[in-house]
């Protein structure tokens, strides 16, 4: 089933409401969603309106009312946990750590471990597929992490936007590390950085950009890396690839649909025709579509 820009925006504009308005009984998608709810709707400019919040939020609580009661979507195979295990012993040799999500769903996509994996290694935050957004959501987006403290790098790993950026931030450590190194009385080496992340966030594919040619694998579906490959990008950053990894167990059945419909988790993971008939009805209740593409929904 293919839906123009509808769905994807639906889960972004999704994702970011149900971060900025955690009310009405609604089950928070993540433990660093802001607790002061209804002053943030200025945001949004047309969506300001208190009436308009209400049908986002409406929205968002029939989402999660339609995937309460089932396992909609469950998917760890085996070698994600391989690859986990591989990867925290890794991250001991590791200078800085680039967590890169997608655009669309950047909160479904943060794995609640990740922080308590890095302890006080510095983070590069990456929203991927930035092409795949709009501009407002974009800047709201940014807005929200920075009041979080941190500065997401929007970036498109297909045309290579943003990547040059994410490599001069990358290499900016190095001074930090080779200072450290110094003082120890050892020789100054690159920095090593390990790209992690969900399935299909597009982690390989910045790689290749980066290094200008194609070392990594990468596939628009996930589970294509397999193992843990080092990249390096002339004398400054070393690059860890790694598989994508995920939750033992995808508590949050809404956030789990959203990986879902953005194929961020493999098909093996759920039934085509329950994900799809969420979609559709997210699609109809959308505020900004509703009624207008109602007859065309309809006919999917």
């Amino acid at each position: 089933m293919t839906v123009s820009h509808s769905p994807i925006f639906c889960c972004s504009v999704i994702d970011l409401k149900c971060e900025l308005f955690p009310s009405a009984g609604m089950t928070k998608a993540h433990p660093t969603t802001p607790k002061s709810g209804r002053q943030k709707c200025y945001l949004f400019g047309s969506f300001a309106s208190l009436s308009m919040e209400r049908k986002w939020i409406d929205l968002e609580s029939d989402l999660r009312y339609a995937t309460r009661s089932t396992n909609l979507v469950q998917w760890y195979p085996g070698h994600i946990a391989k690859s986990e295990k591989e990867l925290k012993d890794r991250l001991k040799l590791i200078d800085v750590v680039i967590e890169v999500r997608d655009s669309r769903i950047p909160i479904a996509t943060c794995h609640p471990e990740i922080d308590s994996w890095i302890g006080d290694k510095r983070k590069i935050l990456v929203l991927n597929r930035e092409d795949m957004i709009c501009t407002e959501d974009k800047h709201a987006w940014a807005n929200y992490f920075s009041r979080q403290g941190l500065v997401p790098i929007f970036t498109d790993g297909r045309f290579g936007s943003g990547t040059m950026k994410l490599g001069r931030v990358a290499k900016s450590v190095a001074h930090i590390v080779n200072a450290r190194r110094k003082a120890k009385g050892l020789l100054p080496r690159a920095v090593r950085a390990a790209i992690i992340g969900y399935p299909n966030v597009g982690k390989s594919s910045l790689i290749n950009r980066l290094l200008k040619r194609r070392v990594c694998e990468a596939a628009p579906r996930p589970g294509v890396t397999r193992e843990l490959k080092w990249a390096c990008i002339g004398e400054d950053l070393d690059l860890l690839d790694s598989p994508g990894v995920l939750p033992i167990r995808l508590q949050d059945q809404a956030a789990a649909t959203r990986l879902a419909i953005c194929n961020d988790i493999g098909e093996a993971s759920y039934t085509v025709a329950g994900i799809a008939a969420i979609l559709v009805m997210m699609l109809k209740c959308m505020p900004t579509a509703g009624m207008k593409n109602a007859a065309t929904i309809s006919l999917l």
